[in-house]
């Protein structure tokens, strides 16, 4: 039995919610469970300048987690001056994954920045940003299509990303936080809506996992990641 009570292929509830702040090019909250993120696309006209005269746009993501997000508070990184170790390595998969569904020379020399910040944690905040990262994208990308700043919709295809994980010697799909904090094995998949593979991150807790286990995981994965696509595709659809 999950703590959550859930069953071991089902998701948490899931809802976003579209165009919550004023500026951005593109916003939602998405609320998996208890865990609840902001993600917002902002446009600027200019790339890196490593990307000068490519006719390459360029895609990135921030992610933060506010102070009361947590049972106890956390200190905000600018506080301290830097970044941890983990903030950075989320924020590299944040832009690789949404990257990864991306024509960058239909984007022209213009980048978007996706910032996540999490509101509440409750387990898999990076899965959550990522998902309701690509929405923030699809809004804005949606919003410079009908501005004509854009000829050719940039978006090849739409991804979203879920953990799961082994849970007494059990494959389990979106581990909250109680069963990912005692889960034997833990690991996300970021995929796309043709179930190809952007990335999976997979470490063995306890004792290592087969590749029984491995696909056991993919199989829940693809499952999960089509009931966020539908939310996704609800959101966005206008």
């Amino acid at each position: 039995m999950r703590p959550s009570g859930r069953k071991v292929d089902q998701i948490r509830s899931i809802s976003i919610e579209t165009n919550v702040t004023m500026h951005a090019h593109g916003s939602c909250i998405i609320r998996c469970g208890n865990t609840h993120v902001l993600c917002t696309a902002s446009v600027e006209e200019r790339i890196p300048p490593f990307l000068r005269n490519s006719g390459l746009g360029w895609i990135t993501g921030e992610y933060g987690m506010l102070p009361g997000s947590t049972s106890t508070r956390n200190r905000r990184e600018a506080t301290s001056g830097k970044q941890s170790g983990r903030t950075q390595e989320i924020q590299r998969l944040i832009g690789r994954s949404l990257r990864a569904c991306v024509d960058r020379s239909a984007l022209g020399e213009r980048q978007i920045t996706i910032d996540c910040d999490v509101i509440q944690a409750d387990g898999g905040t990076r899965c959550a940003a990522i998902t309701g990262g690509w929405v923030a994208l699809r809004l804005a990308t949606n919003r410079l299509l009908e501005t004509d700043l854009l000829k050719t919709d940039p978006i090849i295809e739409n991804m979203a990303a879920v953990s799961c994980g082994i849970y007494g010697n059990q494959a389990i799909l979106d581990l909250d936080y109680a069963e990912d904090s005692e889960a034997e094995t833990d690991a996300n998949f970021v995929l796309t809506n043709s179930n190809k593979i952007i990335e999976i991150q997979g470490s063995a807790e306890g004792a290592p996992f087969s590749r029984d286990q491995l696909n056991r995981m993919t199989d829940l994965a693809e499952k999960g990641v089509r009931e966020l696509m539908l939310a996704q595709k609800k959101a966005t659809d206008t």
